[in-house]
């Protein structure tokens, strides 16, 4: 009987993922413990727990080549813990190439591609970085039914031959699911969380069977266990009877001592209360919460008209006032739902740095300071191609070489800092490197124009094309770096990214991006017959335009330049109707939006400032409608589509055009 395991495939993703990236961070820990003679026994037990969870997940799921990959690494890992040596570079580099050879799979996994054998390469290298061999192993034979038998590959006889030459008893034991047993808590989940404390899960082999009382569902789960735990032990563990535990039939080998097994306390294996949730559900939240806004607005439009044609609307207020409350307190216990800590994004930064000192001959450490900031998932999904180049920059670009170092009074590692720090609706990032910092005079002399400041050195920087290096090589060359970065941070997140510091110090770029895309404060602006949204982070101050204010400047061609005295100080006016060729009537006094763009504060006219909500934003996917300034679309509760303005990127647009 075929038993289909789709059901089962999401929650594998979601664990074998989580297990991968703990594989990494101590993968990472044992090399960085090997440089600095630290002890490695607890790293080594973990990376072994996790990479036999992995083969575990993988095998009960039908994916042969991560199981064969997870296997030989857990059996490096294993032999270095019970020879008590440390492990050796070439064993840390196949571990590493095993590590990433599984994810590249999983990903195919994800985007539903067909799954690629190990490659010969790295089952050489695994192979050969193996520290011994079990030779008494070989003198052992386990012996299957056929049923069985065919559904163990040769990882799984490997690892039973291995465990048998330790003097661990092979047995099987099964579990037949019912729906009682579910009701109970007993799953093939919690069945799997309970043998691994006291047993070495080999395979999980779900078995076709006829429905029958004993099996109601017409499944079995067969597990392929090495332990020393009793057949009484087995059974209680999956809720059944001895009778359920068959002894795999072994000839006689020589047993080698028991391995020395770090002792886990079952009440520990709990689960805590977390439950896995497909950000699609939590999406079909956001577009229930949005309805129920545009529903606010227009139940607001409707008691407002009410209270105009004289309708005691005291009561009906109130409920709304409530209501509004209800939706403020909805919107942030959905928003906590989708928030993820920063960490989950930088735990992938260390095997980049260690990738880019390779590759570029150079030492560096990297410091993370996550600072406990938490993030939307679209927004830390958005914001990793931005930090990846980044760090690729300061590496590249901002450290010194070793012998550099040495001569400029440096220690010989540079350093890569990253740190957050949460404030109001928004994050600020900093990556900060010790290096050299950024050639002024080298950058203006590749861009043809003058960077003798901050703004227009960052502007020069993040330009399409261009780079300081006179050849590309295999990380950087070639001009992309800081224009992807920008891009990531400005158009796709509406954030902002700064040059904070230059010079003998090193660089540091700053990236302040906001919580969430997905609902923000906003103000509702009109311009002519037009009305736009304005997220209210962007906006530093609205005020009201008197004519005494207005202070104009130089023509340039048909257009005169125009400022407004602000605190003393003169800030450029830009009238949004005509930047957006938006039809509208002259004269009336108008409320400015000042936004602060870079160095130097921008104000943008505008007809009316309508008011302060809450906004739920659609992106402009579509690359026929997707314009740059305008991050999104929203309903103010007429059914109307009023576009979200991304000042940001307007303000870049007029110095672009006003450079040019």
């Amino acid at each position: 009987m075929h038993v289909d395991l789709a059901e089962f495939r999401s929650a594998y993703l979601d664990e074998v993922e989580e297990h991968l990236n703990g594989v990494d961070g101590l993968l990472m820990r044992l090399e960085d413990g090997r440089h600095r003679g630290q002890p490695q026994l607890r790293d080594l037990r973990e990376l072994m727990r996790l990479l036999h969870t992995i083969k575990g997940l993988s095998a009960m799921v039908g994916v042969e080549a991560i199981v064969v990959i997870a296997h030989r690494m857990e059996t490096i890992v294993r032999s270095t813990e019970t020879s008590g040596h440390r492990m050796d570079e070439a064993a840390l580099e196949a571990l590493m190439a095993g590590s990433r050879a599984m994810a590249s799979r999983v990903k195919a996994l994800v985007e539903n591609r067909d799954v690629p054998p190990p490659p010969d390469a790295l089952l050489t290298a695994l192979n050969s970085a193996m520290s011994r061999e079990c030779s008494s192993a070989e003198a052992a034979e386990v012996e299957f039914d056929a049923g069985l038998g065919d559904k163990l590959g040769p990882s799984e006889r490997q690892q039973l031959l291995e465990g048998v030459a330790r003097g661990l008893r092979a047995v099987r034991i099964d579990f037949t699911p019912s729906s009682e047993r579910a009701r109970a808590g007993w799953t093939i989940t919690t069945v799997r969380d309970r043998l691994g404390a006291v047993a070495e899960i080999v395979k999980v082999v779900p078995i076709g069977a006829p429905r029958s009382a004993a099996a109601p569902g017409g499944l079995v789960f067969a597990l392929v266990l090495l332990t020393t735990a009793s057949d009484a032990t087995l059974a209680e563990m999956v809720g059944g009877s001895t009778a359920d535990v068959k002894s795999l039939v072994t000839t006689s080998a020589p047993a080698a001592a028991p391995y020395a097994a770090e002792e886990i306390d079952v009440a520990e294996m709990a689960r805590p209360g977390v439950i896995r949730v497909e950000i699609e559900r939590v999406d079909e939240a956001i577009d229930g919460l949005s309805a129920l806004t545009t529903t606010r607005f227009r139940l607001s439009h409707a008691v407002r008209r009410l209270a105009q044609s004289g309708v005691d609307t005291r009561e009906l207020s109130l409920v709304m006032a409530d209501h509004e409350r209800q939706l403020r307190d909805m919107r942030a216990a959905i928003l906590r739902v989708r928030m993820v800590p920063l960490t989950t994004v930088f735990e992938r930064l260390p095997l980049l740095v260690r990738s880019l000192t390779k590759t570029s001959k150079k030492r560096a450490r990297l410091e993370i300071d996550s600072g406990g900031a938490e993030v939307d998932k679209a927004v830390a999904e958005r914001l990793f191609p931005a930090l990846v180049h980044l760090i690729r920059n300061a590496i590249d670009h901002g450290l010194e070489s070793p012998e550099e170092r040495v001569r400029a009074g440096k220690p010989e590692e540079g350093l890569v800092r990253i740190s957050c720090e949460t404030k109001s609706r928004q994050v600020e990032v900093r990556i900060a490197d010790d290096g050299k910092g950024i050639d002024r005079a080298r950058v203006a002399a590749r861009a043809g124009r003058d960077a003798s400041d901050s703004a227009t050195l960052l502007s020069l920087l993040c330009a399409p094309g261009l780079s300081t290096r006179a050849e590309a090589d295999a990380t950087s060359g070639r001009g992309m770096g800081m224009d992807i970065a920008r891009r990531v941070v400005v158009d796709r997140l509406g954030g902002e990214l700064a040059l904070d510091s230059t010079g003998p110090g090193g660089t540091a770029f700053v990236l302040r991006i906001p919580l969430t895309i997905a609902i923000i404060d906003s103000f509702a602006v009109r311009c002519g017959d037009e009305r736009f949204v304005v997220p209210v982070p962007l906006v530093d101050e609205i005020v009201e335009l008197e004519a005494s204010m207005v202070v104009c400047g130089p023509c340039k061609g048909d257009t005169q330049t125009r400022f407004f005295v602000r605190h003393g100080a003169t800030v450029p006016l830009v009238e949004l109707a005509k930047l957006l060729r938006v039809p509208t009537a002259s004269g009336g006094r108008q409320a400015l939006v000042v936004r602060r763009s870079r160095e130097e504060p921008l104000a943008f006219a505008v007809e009316r400032v309508l008011g302060q909500q809450e906004t739920v934003v659609r992106p402009l996917d579509d690359p026929l409608v997707n314009v740059s300034g305008i991050s999104g679309a929203t309903d103010l509760g007429d059914g109307r589509a009023t576009l979200v303005l991304d000042l940001v990127t307007l303000s870049a647009r007029l110095e672009q055009a006003e450079a040019a």
